[in-house]
């Protein structure tokens, strides 16, 4: 199965969490600096994720069964919802412990041994993540699409806090520390809103992406141009890596079973091949049956 082979990135982003993690901290301890603490909450973020994602990787990878004859893929969106839920937290966690440093604020110590941390941090996130993105889209993987976008914010994140701890360490002005957390917070709270939002839109069965839509009715259209048939009920739905197609064949009435068939199959073979991890369903009826026309909607 795809997503069995998936689960190496999964483990990849696990060792990338675990690496950061213990930077990230060693960064915070050298220093004291809150901003680098925020940054240090959100691998750790991170890490829960990764293995979350691992987790329902693994489930997805499942075949049908009798009680999921659709197979298991949607069990990825349950990690993106997790992960932008655990993204929410932490940004709360954050932003409470900046708070807490915005009534005191405390000068940054050993300046230069922590942000070399962070640096070789960011560099680790920074790869590991372009790394799940591409893998991500390629293999159609909602999970390590996530994860990776995580993982990049994570980059931005950092990048934004080690440019602004440089320039308290040389204007003196402890207070932005604290700040620098808020807003690092804020971003982190709407990173999650987003995975969280793409999640759920997943498991409503939201309908395929526009371009591969057009392809789809390309395809029938040029049967219908080239036979004479028609189409109607053209229904489509993202379930994790694989795609739902349904459509009514409208063939004529004299057509025989077998040929209506053989038609039927060419078409959803032609599907398949331009739009790859598809699995299409069509339903043959007469052409000339008033019929043919009461299930058009959905009701």
């Amino acid at each position: 199965m795809q997503n069995r082979n998936l689960t190496k990135y999964a483990w990849l982003s696990i060792a990338a969490a675990v690496a950061t993690i213990t930077l990230k901290a060693v960064a915070y301890f050298v220093t004291g600096s809150v901003g680098l603490l925020s940054d240090a909450l959100e691998s750790v973020i991170n890490l829960v994720a990764a293995i979350f994602a691992l987790w329902m990787l693994t489930v997805a990878s499942r075949p049908a069964d009798d009680d999921h004859p659709y197979g298991h893929t949607k069990a990825e969106y349950f990690s993106g919802a997790l992960e932008g839920s655990l993204i929410g937290m932490a940004a709360l966690s954050i932003g409470w412990a900046a708070i807490q440093r915005l009534m005191s604020p405390q000068p940054i110590e050993n300046f230069a041994e922590g942000i070399a941390y962070s640096v070789a941090a960011s560099l680790i996130n920074l790869v590991v993540g372009q790394i799940l993105i591409y893998q991500g889209r390629k293999n159609r993987s909602v999970t390590l699409d996530a994860d990776g976008k995580h993982l990049m914010a994570d980059v931005y994140t950092s990048a934004g806090v080690i440019v602004a701890i440089i320039a308290i360490y040389f204007t003196g002005w402890y207070i932005l520390d604290p700040i620098l957390a808020l807003i690092v917070a804020a971003h982190i709270l709407w990173s999650g809103y987003g995975v969280v939002k793409h999640s759920t839109m997943g498991l409503m069965d939201t309908a395929i992406e526009p371009n591969e839509l057009n392809e789809v009715v390309r395809i029938l259209d040029d049967y219908k141009a080239k036979h004479p048939i028609d189409y109607h009920a053209l229904r489509t739905r993202r379930s994790g890596v694989r795609t739902f197609i349904t459509v009514h064949i409208l063939m004529p009435d004299e057509w025989t079973i077998i040929r209506g068939h053989d038609l039927a199959h060419e078409i959803e073979a032609d599907i398949v091949a331009t739009v790859p991890g598809t699995v299409v369903f069509t339903h043959i009826e007469p052409i000339n049956d008033p019929k043919s026309m009461d299930d058009i909607h959905i009701v």
